[in-house]
């Protein structure tokens, strides 16, 4: 009888895993879509304040730990670089140099709940000591991976100084 009555349990917990898996909606999708939503933003928020001001701030292991390894980055003269560590060596000289004033203003900004994320920014990066100026658009894509939102691609188009 108690075979018997550990078979059962054990059939009744199938019963429920399969059911729970035959549900359409993911675990995410099953709690409260606004709150979920809202957390992601909140995250997404945080977590591009990050990416940005680790560049400005010359912090190159933040700056690297915000990006997938296989992201891409298409600077403003065409040039692309794939995957982060190709990326951190095309800007090391910024971030042993210590000495671009990097700004930025958000343009525009779409968050598609726990998944994926997209920032445009007018951006200036200037180098007083040798009066270079430059002034861009620059996309930053971002995916949510873990737990947490890092960046895949970012692009820059030149704009008229």
């Amino acid at each position: 009888m108690r075979a018997n009555s550990s078979y059962l349990a054990l059939g009744l917990i199938a019963a429920g895993v399969g059911a729970w898996a035959a549900n359409d909606g993911s675990a995410t999708e099953q709690l409260d879509a606004p709150a979920v939503g809202a957390g992601c933003a909140r995250q997404f928020e945080r977590a591009q304040r990050v990416d940005m001001e680790s560049f400005r701030d010359y912090d190159a292991e933040t700056f690297r730990a915000g990006h997938i390894s296989g992201t891409v980055t298409i600077f403003t003269s065409g040039a692309a670089r794939y995957g982060i560590d190709a990326v951190m060596e095309a800007l090391r000289s910024h971030f042993e140099n210590r000495e671009a004033v990097w700004a930025w203003t958000e343009k525009y900004r779409v968050v598609d709940g726990c998944k994926t994320a997209f920032i445009l920014y007018e951006t200036t990066y200037d180098i007083p000591s040798n009066g270079y100026h430059q002034r861009a658009l620059t996309g930053v894509t971002y995916t949510y991976q873990r737990g947490k939102w890092l960046a895949v691609a970012d692009s820059g188009t030149l704009l008229p100084n």
